[in-house]
């Protein structure tokens, strides 16, 4: 004889079945939400790393667009020297990529399914790095170079720096580059002048001195074409300051063919001289900025440039646009 069910016997199986029903969906939703959230995160992964890789490559031709501009710079005939009027002066302000393409090309817009130049937009600016005073030039066979130091001095004073910070940086210097000393003890050379915090300056001594300064792997005079008048006051030994602005002003209409012609023009022409001014450049700052899309690339490089030839020195990629724009803004002369 059979017994009827209980009724709460069959809403236990109905309840079990309904439960393993909703954990075999939420299982496979989870499963699933998993597979799409990997190939979501590759396909983003890749996407960056396509990214990165184009704004590199583009950033590498813009250097040796920079680099044929002086390299034609270099052979000019009709003017040797370097100043603001030049092609290469001319910063180039961001615009999109696809116009430089479509002047190329006589298109709109560069077909490509590996590349979209479409959200891709370039600026770069090429400066001279001999309108600044050269850190370099403090030390010179072993010993603290007096000229250097004395503009270096009137430097620090013009940005109300302390004075002492200009002997430990000299010395710093020549132990540096000094070849009588113990490798083992010299203090690592700073390859730009954002890392002379190596040597113990402060932040904001650094940040004053890096519209004024530069650090180049050999002595070089200050460009009287390119520098700004607190750098001209400060490597000239009796140069006013107005005779600084002076020659600023001046060149704006006619650049200096010579040493001679910046000298006519100031109170004592004997602060102006070859040993310490020149009115060429050979190195020269080449910065890159590419943004594609939400990816921004930014690229630095220094530049030699010599007779007919335009060789890279050394070349990094980092953030930095936004401490070059303040550098350059801050370069400006003061009234």
């Amino acid at each position: 004889m059979t017994h009827p069910r209980p009724p709460w016997a069959a809403l236990r199986q109905s309840g079990a079945a309904l439960l393993a029903a909703m954990l075999t969906v939420t299982l496979v939703a989870s499963f699933a939400a998993a597979a799409m959230w990997q190939q979501w995160r590759a396909v983003e992964v890749e996407t960056a790393e396509r990214a990165r890789i184009q704004s590199a490559w583009i950033l590498v031709g813009a250097l040796d667009w920079s680099r044929l501009i002086l390299r034609e710079d270099s052979l000019a005939r009709s003017d040797t020297t370097d100043n603001l009027n030049e092609p290469w002066a001319v910063p180039l302000q961001e615009a999109r990529l696809s116009t430089f393409l479509a002047a190329n090309h006589n298109v709109s817009q560069v077909e490509d399914a590996s590349t979209d130049t479409a959200d891709a937009f370039l600026s770069g600016q090429i400066t001279d790095q001999q309108g600044l005073l050269n850190l370099r030039n403090l030390e010179q066979n072993g010993q603290v170079d007096q000229v250097a130091l004395r503009q270096f001095t009137r430097l620090f004073e013009y940005l109300s720096l302390p004075q002492q910070q200009v002997q430990a940086l000299a010395q710093r210097m020549v132990q540096a580059l000094s070849a009588q000393g113990d490798a083992s003890t010299a203090p690592l050379l700073p390859q730009g002048v954002d890392q002379l915090g190596w040597w113990g300056l402060p932040p904001a001594t650094v940040a004053a001195l890096a519209p004024y300064v530069t650090l180049l792997p050999a002595r070089t005079p200050v460009n009287l074409n390119t520098a700004s008048a607190a750098v001209l006051w400060a490597s000239a030994d009796g140069l006013a300051m107005a005779d600084a602005q002076q020659l600023v002003q001046a060149r704006e209409s006619n650049h200096f063919r010579s040493v001679a012609d910046a000298a006519k023009l100031v109170s004592q022409p004997q602060a102006i001289n070859i040993a310490t001014h020149a009115v060429a450049s050979s190195y020269f700052e080449v910065r890159g900025r590419l943004r594609l899309g939400s990816a921004v690339v930014e690229e630095r490089s220094l530049v030699l440039k010599q007779r007919g030839q335009v060789r890279t020195l050394w070349r990094e990629r980092g953030s930095f646009a936004q401490a070059e724009a303040d550098r350059l803004q801050s370069a400006a002369p003061r009234p």
